[in-house]
């Protein structure tokens, strides 16, 4: 399967407020490396970690070329209607390198803490196509916005001439890949499935039905995948390239490029985004590794074909 658009490689970064040295240094080379985007993690109950959204802000006027995103947001703690003028102020502000990502599963503990009312598993994935409406209707321009929604009602709300950011979902489960095919420009698989799995083997069919169903192409709907493990200097055995539940895990940089390159010729894989594990801090050969030298070359592979 040829590529059908630009891959996008992006770096997840560190969140804990000991990290924001790290984070903000990761950042500044991301940029300087030619990377496309940045992460961050949203866990607004855990008072360790630096808020998600204002993090996003920071570190996208502290770039000039990096996109970025807070994977996933948080939805329920932060209504849409307030979501989607926050999107767009940031888009604003950076020239249009904001990405919103929304995802329906964010952990009861986060919810309760907040006092936020639990939904049930259908009624989040409601939500999730509401607010991804609403966000839309809120940005770009037009009339005044009324909507009688059962989540997010709003009254004769102005949208923001801000053109609409980039929307990805993570979403797992029939009904959060219909959403994602009605409504998302890009879906990231559950669980850092990666492309030789059976869940994303199973879940693109379905996303392009309910993509095809409006209307739309399955290629409106890229797949940026999660990733993370070491990047050596040697080759590693082929049977340590993937972990106990069959996931990427990682060999030198010449493994990385040819499974890298496979994903986006033969699975239409759409970007990638490589992660430190929550509570690490990015090795700085390591992270070297991914932006000077195995990104280069998926691109370059990529190109030839």
């Amino acid at each position: 399967m040829a590529p059908h658009r630009t891959v996008l490689f992006g770096l997840g970064l560190e969140s804990d407020n000991h990290q924001v040295t790290d984070m903000h240094r990761h950042a500044r080379s991301a940029d300087e490396a030619g990377l496309d985007f940045f992460s961050i993690g949203d866990h607004p109950s855990l008072a360790d970690r630096v808020d998600a959204y204002a993090t996003l802000g920071y570190i996208l006027g502290a770039t000039k070329n990096l996109s970025g995103g807070v994977i996933c947001t948080n939805l329920f703690s932060r209504p849409a209607p307030m979501l989607a003028r926050t999107i767009a102020g940031l888009s604003t502000h950076s020239g249009g390198r904001a990405i919103l990502v929304l995802g329906a599963n964010g952990s009861w503990e986060e919810v309760d803490a907040f006092g936020i009312p639990r939904l049930s598993p259908g009624a989040r994935i409601r939500a999730l196509e509401e607010a991804i409406v609403l966000v839309r209707a809120l940005t770009g321009g037009g009339d005044p916005v009324t909507v009688d929604g059962e989540f997010y009602p709003v009254k004769e709300l102005m949208p923001t001439p801000t053109p609409t950011s980039p929307i990805w979902v993570g979403v797992g489960g029939p009904k959060g890949l219909a959403v994602a095919g009605r409504n998302a420009d890009g879906w990231i698989p559950p669980y850092a499935a990666d492309w030789r799995s059976t869940v994303v083997a199973e879940a693109r069919p379905v996303i392009e039905e309910a993509a095809a169903e409006v209307g739309r192409k399955p290629d409106d709907i890229g797949t940026i995948y999660l990733t993370a493990g070491q990047i050596t200097r040697d080759p590693v055995p082929p049977a340590q390239t993937r972990d106990d539940e069959d996931r990427w895990c990682g060999g030198d940089v010449r493994q990385w490029v040819d499974e890298l390159t496979y994903a986006v010729l033969e699975g239409g894989a759409t970007g990638f985004n490589y992660l430190v594990r929550p509570g690490d801090t990015h090795d700085d050969t390591t992270l070297r590794r991914w932006t000077d030298e195995v990104v280069p070359a998926v691109r370059e592979a990529v190109a030839k074909g």
